[in-house]
């Protein structure tokens, strides 16, 4: 009898723990704002994938969503160069007090500030390549669509 509770309180425990993996995984990512400077867009999100390959994939699929809504990439007018940071928004803003938070001075108010914690940057250049720079490495769009890691990270 023994035997059996610890057998089915294993297999709950068990079962809750993979169903709080799914929430955790499946959760949608939050775009909380966005900040553009000329050809520069800053991205604060929530619950933005955790891997290089779902950042990319998420960024892949939305990114007809995010030229639409927040008009981004904004590439610049003479070199079509652009660069979008995606930011962990997780705490929320705060006052600047570190020295190491990103700033932004549009807000009226001393909690304006983000820790620095890129999880996703997209970038291009002159020649129109796009790259994705994530936690593991750089990656780059060939023409044929592949995406490569680039030598060098």
């Amino acid at each position: 009898m023994v035997r059996k509770n610890k057998k089915a309180i294993y297999i709950i425990t068990l079962l809750g723990f993979l169903l709080l993996c799914l929430f955790f995984l499946l959760r949608p990512v939050s775009i909380a704002a966005v900040y553009t400077n000329d050809n520069f867009s800053d991205v604060l999100v929530t619950n933005f994938p955790l891997t290089d390959k779902g950042k990319i994939n998420w960024w892949l699929e939305n990114k007809g969503k995010l030229s639409k809504n927040y008009g981004i990439p904004n590439p610049s007018l003479d070199s079509g160069r652009f660069s979008i940071t995606f930011w962990d928004f997780g705490d929320g803003y705060k006052k600047k007090e570190k020295y190491d938070r990103i700033c932004f001075p549009e807000m009226k108010t001393d909690v304006n500030c983000i820790e620095k914690d890129a999880v996703l940057i997209v970038s291009n250049n002159r020649a129109g390549s796009v790259f994705f720079t994530v936690d593991n490495g750089r990656y780059m769009v060939k023409g044929n669509g592949d995406i490569v890691k680039t030598k060098g990270w």
